[in-house]
């Protein structure tokens, strides 16, 4: 508990809640401001050609002076995906473990980040003291090791966030929970607990890694060509399970993909991945050997798996195509709303000659606790209030369930949206306004430049096409020079419309005529009057309703 008196604590989500990913979280106390991860977000269906979604910093942008130190969790991108953007904005120290800061850094050379930026390894016996609190950290297990809860503690007691969590008995070394300091900080008084809901509707628990393993072995045992294992770029046990399980197999690992590349040589190099050097060979060298020899790891950019799997079955992967004989072996479990793309996918590689192997019904093994690990974080840290944290909003909602049946008072629960303030002063918590938050989306080497507009003409795009009109017009003659020309992209098969072609072609020559013989004329209005006229016309003989782009030339 901190020895300085703290008069405000506000706790402000800034992503993270109402969706599956894009973690970030602002803890004040009294002056002081402190951030909790920077992850990004893969783009929802509707996000037409979107890279990346990453928070909105505006609101830390104009606190700059006040962020004290950025914490991250652990090192998949969901919570250190912005980290590279954010430094942009607001200069403060990282803090993270060994395994995560090696990742961030590693991210911020991919992007090309040439500014200082001063990184503070921790673990769970780092005691960090700032002016107004003090803040220690525990060990969790999760998919990626060397993960960490965050306590930052106050006068009030301690804010808990969980970092991305499961209890796992089997689990040793860098993914082993410590469980007995989780025990510790409830006994000593937990003020607010903010808790990982990603799997808030799964009842019992999580089921331990070792049965994966046990599923990889088997599928390796009974594969008689190449096996490609598709995962997550940074789910180093599932990818440690696959070298393990290739080593008693005699069969070479080959990884490809420049995010799952950066991490296995990342966590290789400080000793959170080990394997033979004999049995690790490169892309170029999978030819060399007979395909039962072979065991190719593969992930997309930006950790995701599917578009990769995509173009394996498409046959347009640079290294790596589906043939007759191969195992592909689907090792991750799809983030809730991601199902119908893993199930497209498997599809697409079955359509392509591949044996697909996803976990059975009865193996469910996420990162992410279930209903009975909440239960049990909840009982060992006691919390005096409640934020449920990491998920779609029906996550929170069941989570504070499972909160309220374990003895939280309702009234000591606060579902948050992003933006909102949960602010504790004068003796009391409650919601207390907004900030500004929400979504900036990266496409290519645009931050912010695609909105709701632009995704706008992309929908209407996607869905029925645009019509090109193209005229050039003689102003000193008053006539038209060349066209009209009506061009199709996605609306209509022209071979197959000249008709409608022709009624288009008429009509922009109608009203170019009518309008030119004016003695003034504007292109402006003859561009609407087109826009409006063809509209109609179209969606009467269609009903589709085109993007319509005038282009009026002069000579």
């Amino acid at each position: 508990m901190s020895k300085v008196i703290n008069e405000k604590i506000r706790i402000i989500p800034l992503g993270g809640v109402g969706e599956i990913g894009k973690n970030m979280y602002v803890i004040e106390v009294d002056d002081d401001l402190f951030i909790i991860d920077s992850g990004l977000m893969f783009p929802e269906e509707e996000m037409y050609g979107i890279d990346i979604v990453i928070p909105d910093f505006n609101y830390l942008e104009s606190n700059k002076e006040r962020v004290k130190a950025i914490f991250l969790t652990h090192g998949h991108d969901d919570a250190i995906g912005s980290l590279p953007y954010l430094l942009e904005k607001v200069k403060a120290p990282v803090y993270g473990s060994k395994l995560t800061v090696a990742l961030a850094k590693a991210g911020l050379n991919e992007y090309g980040f040439k500014e200082r930026v001063k990184f503070f390894v921790v673990h769970e016996k780092s005691n960090m003291k700032f002016d107004t609190v003090n803040v220690t950290f525990f060990q969790t297990t999760h998919s990626i090791p060397d993960s960490l809860g965050i306590a930052i503690h106050t006068s009030e007691g301690a804010i808990v966030h969980t970092g991305e969590f499961k209890f796992d008995q089997s689990a040793k070394g860098g993914y082993a929970s410590n469980i007995g300091k989780m025990a510790k900080l409830g006994e000593k008084g937990v003020f607010a607990l903010l808790s990982d809901s990603t799997e808030a509707e799964r009842p019992g628990h999580t089921i331990s890694e070792s049965v994966v393993e046990n599923h990889v072995s088997s599928s390796f045992n009974k594969a008689k060509g190449r096996i490609i294992v598709t995962c997550y770029a940074s789910n180093l046990i599932r990818i440690q399970q696959v070298f393990d399980v290739a080593k008693k197999a005699g069969r070479k690992v080959a990884v490809i993909g420049e995010a799952v590349e950066k991490v296995v040589n990342v966590a290789s190099r400080l000793e959170f991945l080990t394997y033979d050097d004999e049995t690790r060979i490169e892309p170029n060298q999978i030819n060399e050997y007979q395909d039962d020899e072979i065991v190719i790891i593969l992930s997309g950019t930006h950790d995701e798996p599917f578009k990769v799997m995509q173009s394996m079955a498409n046959q347009t992967h640079e290294v790596v195509n589906i043939q007759e004989g191969d195992t592909v072996l689907i090792t991750f479990t799809p983030s809730p709303g991601m199902e119908v793309f893993l199930y497209r996918s498997v599809n697409e590689l079955a359509r392509a000659g591949a044996n697909v192997l996803t976990a059975s019904k009865n193996v469910h093994v996420s990162g992410h606790g279930s209903q009975e690990d909440l239960k049990m974080m909840i009982n060992l840290m006691k919390p005096r209030y409640f934020v449920p944290i990491q998920g779609e909003y029906r996550h929170l909602i069941t989570h504070a369930r499972i909160a309220e049946e374990t003895s939280v008072p309702r009234s000591n629960i606060f579902i948050a949206d992003k933006g909102d303030i949960v602010e504790y002063t004068g003796g009391k918590m409650k919601m207390s306004g907004r900030v500004q938050t929400g979504n900036v989306l990266i496409d290519g080497k645009g931050v912010g430049d695609v909105g709701n507009i632009v995704l706008r003409d992309r929908r209407l795009l996607s869905q029925d096409g645009v019509l090109l009109v193209v005229v050039t017009l003689n102003r000193k003659t008053k006539s038209i020079a060349a066209g009209p020309e009506v061009i199709s992209r996605g609306f209509v098969y022209v071979r197959e419309s000249e008709k409608l072609m022709d009624e288009s072609t008429s009509l922009v020559r109608n009203i170019v005529e009518k309008n030119v013989e004016n003695r003034t004329f504007d292109w402006s209005s003859i561009k609407q009057e087109i826009r409006d006229s063809l509209n109609h016309l179209l969606y009467t003989k269609t009903k589709r309703r085109p993007m319509i782009l005038p282009i009026i030339m002069e000579v």
